[in-house]
C-alpha cells in the first residue's frame, strides 16, 4: 500500500513520551532500514484541537538528538502506512525526522486596571 503523506501541523501539540532503539521482540537485535541504518521508536501524544488525546509511535531512522521526554517535538515528513502480517493488521507512522519544536511565543499581557473607583 502506498504511504500517505499527513499535516503533522493538523495533529496539534506533539509531546514525546518515549524514544527507544526499535528492537525485534524475538532477538533483542536493533531493526535496521534498508540502507542498515538503525530505526528508533519516539511515542508521541498528540491531541487535535477538540478532539481527545492520542497516543502514537513514529519510526525514525536514526537516534533522534535535542528531545527529550515531556518536551514538545515537531514530527518532519509524517506519513502513515498499513501493515498487514501473520493475520494482524494496524496503520503505523514513521516520520524523516522528530526536532525539537520552537518555544510557544505567549502573546503580552497588558495588566488590568484595579477594581476600584477613580477619583
Amino acid at each position: 500500500m502506498k504511504n500517505l503523506p499527513l499535516d503533522a501541523a493538523r495533529l496539534g501539540v506533539a509531546l514525546c513520551v518515549s524514544v527507544e532503539a526499535k528492537t525485534d521482540p524475538e532477538t533483542g537485535v536493533i531493526k535496521t532500514d534498508r540502507d542498515g541504518k538503525p530505526v528508533w521508536a519516539v511515542g508521541v501524544a498528540v491531541r487535535p484541537e477538540g478532539r481527545r488525546t492520542a497516543l502514537i509511535e513514529v519510526s525514525v531512522t536514526g537516534e533522534p538528538t535535542g528531545i527529550d521526554v515531556g518536551q514538545v517535538v515537531s514530527l518532519v515528513g509524517l506519513e502513515a502506512f498499513w501493515w498487514e502480517m501473520n493475520g494482524r493488521a494496524g496503520l503505523a507512522y514513521r516520520a524523516e525526522s522528530v526536532e525539537a519544536a520552537p518555544p510557544a511565543v505567549r502573546p503580552a499581557v497588558e495588566p488590568r486596571a484595579s477594581g476600584g473607583a477613580s477619583k
